[in-house]
Parts: structure tokens; sequence; C-alpha cells
């Protein structure tokens, strides 16, 4: 019998093993990293205005503008969140860690509203 065989075998299951886990553990982080939805700014608007997600789902607010400067912000009792200034072209993720009905507004443009009922 050769050894070398012999260590392949047993080493090979547990490689395998090992390769499968560290798989699941990348698609579980990476997963956690990808928003689930996508909002524009774009003609001093969010498209779509209003969205409805679950606690603990990302948004991803992207500055389709291509000249102007946007910031998200959220000032509520429950839960806060300000992105700063917004490049034309940057992408700026929202998880909401908790329920109820949010107002993101832009501190640039103040007649810009995104609502997000959070379940």
């Amino acid at each position: 019998m050769d050894l070398g065989n012999a260590m392949w075998r047993i080493r090979r299951p547990v490689a395998v093993a090992a390769a499968v886990a560290a798989l699941i553990g990348l698609g579980t982080l990476a997963g956690l990293a990808l928003p689930q939805y996508s909002v524009s700014q774009k003609g001093r608007e969010f498209h779509p205005g209003e969205i409805a997600i679950k606690r603990g789902e990302t948004i991803e607010i992207v500055n389709d503008d291509g000249d102007l400067l946007h910031h998200a912000y959220i000032d509520s009792d429950k839960f806060s969140f300000d992105s700063g200034d917004q490049e034309p072209g940057s992408k700026t993720n929202i998880t909401f860690p908790v329920t109820g009905d949010f107002n993101v507004l832009c501190a640039i443009h103040p007649k810009m509203l995104l609502v997000v009922h959070v379940k």
C-alpha cells in the first residue's frame, strides 16, 4: 500500500469539508454586505419615493445626477443616519436595524423625500 495515497484519502475529505465551509462563510458574509434595494437620486428626487423593507435589510442610495451633490440623512427618535456629501455616481448603503416609518431627506435639496416603511 502506498503511504502517499493513504494520506491523500485521509486528507481529501478534510480539505473538501474546509473548502465547503469557507465558501458558505464567504457567501454569508457577502450576503450581509449586499444591499437588497436600490434607490436613485436624480432630478432632485428619490426614485422610488417610497419603499417597504424588513428590519435589517439594506437600501443602496445611488447619486445618479451627473453634476449635483446630494446628502441623505435620517433623523428620528428610533434611528439616525447621515451619509455626508454624496458626489455624482457615489453609492451609500443604509441598513435599517429597527422597525418603523422613516423619512430619508437630502440636506442639499430640502424637497427630496424617500419614505421607508420597515416591518
